[in-house]
């Protein structure tokens, strides 16, 4: 037995109990079993590069945040056709291939060159695609990332494409795909009114829009059942949040329930019975269950799961057998709890014919036979797999990125610290490939949002950073999301104040565990993590050596003034989460970095696309303007192709060559 686990089990008699001053001395067990399994890391770490003349060589900027080969593969309803990603002219467009074609080739690779190519896009990667029946690809794309995504239909046969939703400055969001009308989707469209979105009914073959159910300014989403019927809307005002039901598309919607945002119950999709409706909830709770709702009586009548440390948010469903199969829900790692045996029976045989990796399926057949499997680490971005069920068939479609040697990347270790105030805060720490691992330059990396949360597992630049001899430690401080209301509520109104305080408590962690040098510590981050780069070198000068602002919020006050119409019926809600720039003017203005550059000591370098919608680009202007102000120059990239990050390939070389120059200059 590992000799961690069995002094964890030999502590666990005194889970019960409790110390000198009343508290329980579980935390204490998982935090000395979490400080003991960090050293373990340490040490092993250590101990395999001691061995190695050099424990890893430099692996070149590039092979990191290129472009994959191949990726993004997808199954046609009828298992008959594949569909992948695919470079073409520096970006990736759509390629199909009959399946039979690739199984055929069993191990050889020579299929991806007889694929057909379906799109010709030039100036962006397409990220998004689907199969539509079985002769239509929809790909989704927006333009220079204004993020105003556009819908496009191309017929597998002719080649014919056609602009589905072709107005200019709208966006399309897809509603329903209606899996079981081949030449329909319901979409939402702001054609009308920016900020609200209407549902359609349209037609991929001819185009046709047909109005299915107007917005009358207030509804930020629609709910349909199996049929593809309209038969719920999410109504706000700001604040409080109303579900509306109908029993048919010819009934007018009536209330459900009214609640605050703080809590609610999200609709997931209808029962089989298109008559209750599952849903995740924190109505009375603090953490999110997954629960069976009744419309007519407004009642929840079943708790499906729950999970006492975490949200549970997700549940998936076999169309075929029309039954429940696993819930998901995200502790330190992923973890599922299977609802169907059969389904369980199948993970089980994917994870002992993958060992030691994460395995999802990412798409199936109509049939439920032919799967696409998808592995991955904290040190791989895995490969692709396809798997028949009934001939217990694999067959490996591609690696993700063979350019990368796992044994050359760095293990992510889950971790967690006390903030100042008594709150325990999860993250993550990658440590390099390095004989000593004391006194090491550190990056801080903190997550967007600010209410998302990172994650464990592959990530470009935290492997980037480690390689060039760099830990990096990833926090979720107050506000991410995942851990229950009450730890998301502890982030309103805190920009700048504890949240940054969460940050700032990693950093002085880290360096209590000897790991980080003081004298050494970067921080990098985009969109709210870019906010907190300027909030750190802004409110705490004297801890960082420099830090990268990457399309980040610099004034509070211009942010909510500059956001999408379509986020406008959320503003109340925001005012109550961030802050009102009237009523709470001096707030909005002490959390605001580009109000006080003038304490700002340390290099800075900020990047920004022109035609970001989320965070403007005079975000970044107004800082790199004060800071000019007082003499300081500002290291400024902008590019005017790109939107909130940058997608393009050439754009990331150029951006985090950027970086590496940066960070090599000032941690030395």
């Amino acid at each position: 037995m590992n000799w961690l686990v069995f002094l964890v089990l030999w502590l666990m008699p005194l889970v019960n109990c409790v110390d000198a001053n009343g508290n329980s001395r579980l935390e204490s067990i998982r935090q000395k079993a979490q400080k003991l399994d960090l050293q373990l890391n340490i040490r092993a770490i250590e101990a395999r590069c001691r061995g190695q003349k050099m424990c890893v060589r430099e692996i070149p900027m590039r092979d990191f945040f290129r472009n994959p080969e191949i990726a993004g593969f997808s199954i046609s309803p009828d298992g008959q056709m594949l569909a992948f990603l695919k470079p073409w002219n520096q970006r990736l467009n759509v390629f199909v291939i009959p399946m039979a074609e690739v199984t055929d080739a069993r191990k050889s690779v020579a299929w991806q060159n007889k694929a057909k190519q379906i799109t010709f896009v030039k100036d962006r990667d397409l990220s998004g695609f689907f199969f539509k029946g079985h002769e239509t690809i929809v790909y989704v794309r927006d333009f220079g990332g204004d993020e105003n995504f556009h819908l496009f239909g191309v017929n597998l046969n002719t080649g014919e494409e056609k602009d589905l939703t072709p107005f200019e400055g709208v966006k399309a969001s897809i509603i329903d795909d209606l899996k079981d009308h081949p030449d329909s989707l319901i979409v939402g469209l702001n054609k009308d009114n920016p900020q609200v979105f209407d549902a359609y009914r349209l037609n991929i073959r001819t185009g046709e829009l047909v109005l299915a159910a107007k917005n009358p300014g207030n509804i930020t989403g629609w709910e349909t059942d199996h049929n593809g019927k309209i038969r719920m809307a999410n109504v706000t005002d700001g604040v409080n949040s109303t579900l509306l039901y109908r029993e048919t598309e010819s009934e007018e919607f009536s209330p459900i329930m009214t609640t605050n945002f703080k809590e609610g119950v999200s609709p997931l999709f209808f029962d089989f019975d298109n008559k209750t409706f599952y849903a995740s909830s924190n109505i009375g709770r603090d953490k999110s269950v997954i629960v069976r709702y009744n419309p007519v009586t407004k009642q929840e009548e079943e708790v499906i799961f729950s999970h006492p440390e975490v949200d549970v948010h997700s549940l998936s469903w076999s169309r075929k057998y029309k039954k429940l199969i696993a819930v998901q829900y995200t502790r330190d790692k992923r973890e599922r709890e299977f609802l169907d045996a059969g389904w369980a029976s199948m993970y089980a045989r994917l994870q002992s014919e993958f060992p030691g990796l994460e395995v999802g399926v990412t798409d199936l057949d109509d049939s439920e036979d032919k799967f696409l499997i998808r592995t991955w680490s904290d040190r791989s971005l895995g490969a692709w797999w396809y798997f028949e069920a009934s001939s217990g068939q694999f067959l490996l479609l591609a690696q993700a990125s063979p350019w990368i040697r796992e044994e050359e990347m760095a293990p992510m270790t889950p971790i967690s610290y006390t903030a100042r105030d008594g709150l325990k805060i999860p993250g993550y720490l990658t440590l390099p490939l390095k004989a000593e691992l004391k006194n090491l330059p550190v990056v801080i990396l903190v997550h967007g949002g600010p209410w998302a949360r990172d994650s464990w597992g592959y990530r470009p630049e935290v492997q980037f950073f480690a390689n060039r001899g760099y830990a990096v430690l990833q926090m979720n401080f107050r506000g991410s999301t995942g851990y229950g209301r009450a730890f998301w509520e502890k982030s309103f109104k805190q920009w700048g104040k504890t949240m940054q305080d969460d940050i700032t408590d990693g950093v002085n962690w880290l360096i209590s565990q000897g790991i980080a040098d003081k004298k050494r510590v970067a921080i990098y981050g985009a969109s709210y993590g870019g906010y907190a780069v300027l909030a750190g070198l802004a409110f705490t000068p004297d801890l960082y050596a420099c830090g990268v602002d990457y399309v980040g919020v610099s004034n509070i006050f211009t942010l909510l003034e500059t956001i999408p119409p379509y986020w406008k019926p959320m503003l109340e809600m925001m005012y109550e989460m961030v802050g009102h720039p009237e009523k709470e003017a001096e707030l909005l203005r002490a959390a605001s970095p580009v109000f006080h550059v003038d304490k700002i000591k340390t290099p800075l370098f900020i990047a920004q696309g022109a035609r970001d919608p989320r965070v403007k680009k005079s975000e970044s202007d107004q800082m790199v303007e004060a800071l000019k102000a007082r003499g300081v120059e500002v290291p400024y990239m902008v590019k005017d192709n790109e939107g909130h990050g940058f997608g393009n390939e050439e754009n990331r070389f150029e951006f985090y060559a950027a970086v590496e120059k940066f960070f090599a200059k000032h941690l030395k």
